[in-house]
């Protein structure tokens, strides 16, 4: 199993009371992938994930953590250790944002920002190297990891919190162009909103400026309508924020292709840039699978957990002839996708 977040996990706990010998690796420091530095304390305890780790360490899972398959493991030293392999590695690739002065200091990804605030709690640092702590803060990106950076600044001590977003305010009723069970993208209020700051829609950042020292001191945006589907800036409208930090959630485009892992075993990728798989979550590759993020792109975690353990379905087949294992799902259902 190459990843221990909520498709990995849910894999792995199958195929365990299958039967089978599982090993999680894990490239982190701990066992959760996601679950564990993705989101923050406030949002999901991480005494359930460790209730669940120690459960399925009792029933006989094997993790490993600190072991990057494709650097620190080739795919070839796994398929000689390993009868199958379910690939959970997530989509971990972040959408960037190639404008001027986005190589000023105090500009991260929201996944540079959240996990050191989830180190915090674990007990790594006594403060986060990065830290909101009285500085005006911009979050860029309108979704469930913008919501999180904006939930993380506060309790760090921010002085303002603005989350931009490109598109215009969703409404709070299902439209008639996303009726179910389509997932209808509503405004939502999340209890991170719900303690502060503003939220800005319709605009485009231009480009951000600094101070003598190479640190983010503002950002520049425009408000935009969208013309045949595109955001074209509206004249006039262009103005400064304050920004000493400033964190991209703009969401991912696909699993990491740099460390070796794809090319190595030779996986072939969908017109999305996920990896490609079959009704059986098997990839072109025999005797490997794919689940989660990985597979399907960035998507919810209900969705990768029922993901796992259809793959984890395959897998049992693969091996043994049959499974009793159910399969809730199969890899082409996407209508609750976001």
């Amino acid at each position: 199993m190459i990843g221990s977040g909520p498709a990995g996990l849910a894999a792995a706990q199958q195929l365990t009371r299958a039967g089978h010998t599982v090993v999680v690796y894990e490239r982190a420091d701990r066992i959760g992938g996601l679950l564990r530095y993705g989101i923050p304390e406030f949002k999901m305890e991480k005494r359930h994930v460790n209730r669940r780790i120690e459960q399925m360490r009792a029933e006989g899972t094997k993790f490993r953590t600190g072991i990057e398959i494709g650097r620190d493991l080739t795919a070839t030293d796994l398929r000689k250790r390993f009868d199958a392999v379910v690939i959970a590695a997530g989509a971990t690739t972040a959408r960037d944002l190639p404008v001027q002065g986005r190589e000023l200091n105090g500009i991260h990804q929201a996944m540079e920002y959240l996990p050191l605030s989830n180190k915090v709690v674990e007990g790594d640092f006594v403060t986060p190297p990065i830290t909101a702590e009285g500085k005006h803060v911009v979050v860029i990106g309108g979704g469930d990891t913008g919501a999180d950076c904006v939930g993380t600044a506060h309790r760090q001590g921010a002085a303002s919190v603005t989350q931009l977003e490109i598109m215009p305010r969703p409404g709070e009723e299902r439209s008639t162009g996303q009726p179910w069970p389509t997932f209808p993208m509503l405004y939502k209020v999340t209890s991170a909103h719900e303690e502060g700051g503003e939220r800005v829609y319709s605009v485009s950042t231009t480009h951000f400026e600094g101070d003598a020292d190479g640190n983010v001191r503002s950002l520049h945006l425009v408000e935009v309508e969208f013309v045949d589907g595109r955001p074209a800036p509206k004249p006039g409208t262009e103005r400064a924020i304050p920004a000493q930090l400033v964190t991209l959630a703009m969401g991912f485009t696909g699993t990491d292709v740099e460390n070796g892992l794809v090319t190595q075993f030779g996986l072939a990728l969908d017109e999305r840039g996920n990896i490609a798989r079959d009704a059986d979550f098997a990839t072109n590759v025999d005797g490997v699978y794919v689940a989660g993020d990985a597979g399907r792109g960035q998507s919810l975690i209900v969705w990768a957990i029922a993901e796992g353990r259809s793959a984890a379905r395959g897998v049992d087949r693969y091996l043994t002839g049959a499974s009793e294992l159910p399969a809730p799902i199969r890899p082409t259902d996407r209508a609750l996708t976001v």
